[in-house]
């Protein structure tokens, strides 16, 4: 398997956040955004940043700025396929996603989705973390995914579907076991900011 290219998805409204762009909210010497990038940019072969609005507001990352294709705000899946079009482009077999507001999710996130992923006809994997009432949760930001299946998934979002596992389980999607909860905290309200800082 080809080294995937990286996506950062910051294309929701971070109402519980009081709106804006909370990639861009100071944690530690750095962003949440930089501190995503930081993490993602050493395992992937290139990097792009899903965003809508004014691109320029992001000039300083130097990143591709990829907005939905799908209008009115459609969720993570949007997300995941202006991402699997901008692969395509470049040449790119598959992309790894990461939550902008996420910042200490797991240093060897690529290649443990990409060991679930084998043997695979799509690669499709999502990060999951043990849950004692579930065994286990999903992270449905973070995965790997297929370029091959972009038409089905731009097909699928045309047809109102919104939730993540609902398309992955069509395609007998995976998920890739980490053992760290904490590692896939996000940053949804100032007090996660707050509780952020602390963990740095």
């Amino acid at each position: 398997m080809k080294q995937p290219v990286g996506v950062i998805l910051a294309g929701g409204l971070a109402t519980r956040m009081g709106g804006g762009d909370k990639g861009l909210l100071p944690l530690g010497d750095s962003t949440l955004l930089g501190q995503v990038i930081d993490r993602l940019r050493p395992q992937v072969a290139d990097l792009a940043l899903n965003a809508n609005g004014d691109a320029e507001r992001f000039c300083a990352l130097k990143l591709p700025v990829i907005p939905d294709s799908v209008e009115g705000y459609a969720g993570p899946l949007a997300g995941v396929l202006a991402g699997l079009d901008w692969a395509a482009t470049i040449g790119a077999d598959c992309i790894v996603t990461a939550a902008a507001d996420t910042p200490f999710f797991p240093c060897d996130l690529v290649p443990r989705l990409q060991l679930t992923a084998e043997g695979m006809e799509h690669p499709l994997v999502l990060a999951a973390t043990p849950d004692p009432e579930r065994g286990s949760a999903r992270h449905p930001t973070f995965g790997l995914w297929p370029v091959a299946l972009r038409d089905d998934l731009r097909a699928a979002l045309q047809n109102g579907i919104r939730k993540v596992v609902m398309w992955t389980d069509r395609h007998d999607g995976r998920i890739a076991m980490f053992p760290d909860e904490a590692a896939f905290f996000n940053v949804n309200t100032p007090d996660d900011l707050e509780r952020a800082e602390a963990m740095l």
